[in-house]
């Protein structure tokens, strides 16, 4: 034995020494892995799976509400928009052709300064009576939109001029204004249609005139709106017939059905 081991070389030796020392290498890893496992990095991340599911919860709750108070709000914006385009196209043709009534609530109010009319029905009665009677009493009339404007969010504002010329030889072309007020309710649905601020302007008889300045005087504008019903029935009574007749159809709604099935015609 003494004569084996002085020929045990040195390299043999390192390569031993060598050979150990990465075991003591991976045991120190494997000792510092479970260390960082514990670090403080892992501790927020097994707390945050822990509240994770608290916080879905907390924005499921939340989000329906939003939803829900979004949605009216939504809705009411898309008919508005609706009611605008529909009441621009719709009202310069009432005298040709049909209303949409898509915008209106089924008990729509219409008012004007004499009489109240409630219902769907009778708000459609209204407009066939204009456009019937109308051409009866004119040869032409029709209605220009001047302005359509929103006072408040929840109101429409329309100014228009009604001109007409009566079917009968000694009157003149008369014409009016008038501002129509739609209400909208919280789904943006008009349930209330007033007609106010009427300022009429309706020539008085004809004469021989002297001068271009006795033309002008004989048809004065109205700058002013105001309600004036007295002139009227002395100036205009095509036109005072013609409001007769509307309001005598929406008394007697038999006429309108006879209309409606092709019994009453006009030329």
């Amino acid at each position: 034995m003494a004569f084996l081991l002085p020929n045990l070389s040195p390299p043999l030796l390192l390569q031993s020494k060598s050979k150990e020392k990465p075991t003591h290498q991976t045991l120190s890893q494997s000792q510092t892995k479970p260390n960082n496992s514990l670090s403080p990095l892992s501790l927020p991340s097994s707390l945050t799976t822990l509240h994770t599911p608290l916080a879905e919860k907390s924005a499921q709750l939340n989000t329906p509400g939003d939803a829900q108070d979004k949605q009216p709000k939504d809705d009411f914006y898309v008919n508005l928009g609706l009611a605008v385009r529909t009441l621009r196209e719709d009202l310069p043709l009432i005298f040709t052709k049909d209303l949409n009534y898509d915008i209106y609530r089924d008990d729509i109010t219409f008012k004007d300064p004499l009489n109240t009319f409630t219902g769907i029905e009778n708000y459609k009665l209204i407009f066939w009576a204009l456009r019937f009677h109308g051409r009866i009493l004119f040869r032409e009339i029709s209605l220009e939109v001047y302005r359509i404007w929103q006072p408040s969010e929840n109101v429409i504002l329309i100014r228009w001029n009604l001109k007409g010329v009566p079917r009968v030889p000694w009157e003149a072309k008369g014409q009016f204004q008038g501002t129509s007020r739609y209400k909208l309710d919280r789904n943006g649905k008009i349930y209330e249609h007033k007609v106010d601020n009427l300022a009429f302007n309706f020539p008085q008889p004809l004469k021989p005139a002297a001068s271009v300045l006795d033309l002008v005087a004989a048809c004065p504008a109205s700058p002013n709106p105001t309600f004036l019903w007295g002139p009227v029935d002395r100036h205009s009574s095509s036109w005072v017939e013609f409001y007769r007749a509307v309001r005598k159809t929406l008394d007697d709604q038999e006429g309108y059905l006879l209309a409606q099935d092709g019994l009453v015609t006009c030329s």
